[in-house]
């Protein structure tokens, strides 16, 4: 029997390449895999909370939190057997080299998307759920706080609306082009305009969700995209909060909106998630590429490094 190999978080901000169960269904050789940062780097870091272990699981993780934990989920590979044999196909997987899953978890791809772009689909999954808890509309000021790659993602999707006007705020200024990229205007956190329709935050952090309330226009609402682990995060909440009768929503991509929740399933979700990244500006999000066999040793620094939006390993 063909063994699989993995990458494994083997303690904080450790890694490995371990051998991995294939699993059960069709055979699957991957391409590329996509490192989620933000997520990630929680789970490298120990920064789970005991309480969220089951809930935090990646669909197909192997390992249990702390660690040692197979986690991913942004592969991209050839099926070799099964309803998709020779097509590129999409799965919540994993960084693995082959793996066997059910064709129903496996997502062809569009003809006309690059299989090195699919590895962002669930993160783009994630962007649109977010579109949606946001309640964003046509001609509405909206403001991205936080050009990682789901803020960018967001943005990209909002920019779509008509007449929209959007722009990410971000402490990295070197992110003004790749915001331009997306279709956004770029602000520093000093320069940002205030009486916003919607503001959406993804910075993942305390100082991101304090500036989103003092952006938000009366009546208006916060979307709060991060999520921050086992940190504590403090908001001021006397001020013009109630008087402005802001509301905060949480967006949490293992659910959608209610209104939504009958009609779209994960596997819509993740199909027109790959439908929308059919566009050669995406490609932008790509931050860097590393070999499999080399991505144990190099894993902790890319997520340690704020330059990374979305680091592919290529198999």
């Amino acid at each position: 029997m063909t063994e699989a190999t993995a990458l494994w978080i083997t303690g904080r901000d450790q890694a490995d390449i371990r051998a991995a169960e294939m699993g059960q269904g069709s055979r699957v050789e991957t391409l590329f895999t996509g490192i989620s940062r933000g997520t990630e780097r929680l789970v490298s870091s120990g920064k789970i909370p005991a309480s969220e272990y089951d809930r935090m699981r990646a669909p197909f993780q192997q390992g249990d939190f702390p660690f040692p934990v197979k986690y991913g989920y942004a592969n991209v590979g050839r099926a070799t057997e099964g309803a998709h044999a020779g097509r590129h196909v999409f799965a919540l997987f994993p960084h693995q080299d082959i793996f066997r899953l059910p064709d129903d978890a496996l997502i062809p791809l569009p003809s006309e998307l690059p299989p090195e772009r699919a590895v962002l689909a669930a993160n783009m999954e994630t962007a649109l759920n977010i579109l949606w808890d946001s309640g964003a509309g046509a001609g509405d000021r909206i403001t991205v706080i936080g050009a990682g790659l789901v803020g960018l993602l967001v943005a990209h999707l909002a920019a779509r609306l008509p007449g929209a006007e959007v722009t990410i705020i971000d402490t990295q200024a070197t992110r003004a082009g790749i915001a331009t990229q997306m279709g956004a205007a770029f602000a520093a956190p000093d320069q940002a305009a205030d009486e916003q329709d919607v503001v959406i935050n993804t910075s993942a952090s305390q100082a991101g969700l304090v500036q989103a309330l003092s952006l938000a226009a009366p009546q208006a609402t916060v979307t709060e995209a991060s999520w921050h682990g086992s940190t504590q995060v403090a908001l001021p909440l006397g001020g013009a909060f109630h008087s402005r009768r802001l509301r905060i929503v949480s967006s949490q991509v293992g659910s959608v909106p209610v209104d939504r929740a009958p009609r779209w399933s994960l596997r819509r979700r993740l199909t027109k998630a790959l439908d929308l990244l059919a566009d050669d500006r995406l490609d932008h999000l790509i931050s860097g590429e590393t070999p499999f066999t080399k991505i144990a040793p190099a894993y902790p620094g890319i997520l340690a490094d704020p330059a990374t939006v979305c680091h592919r390993i290529a198999y």
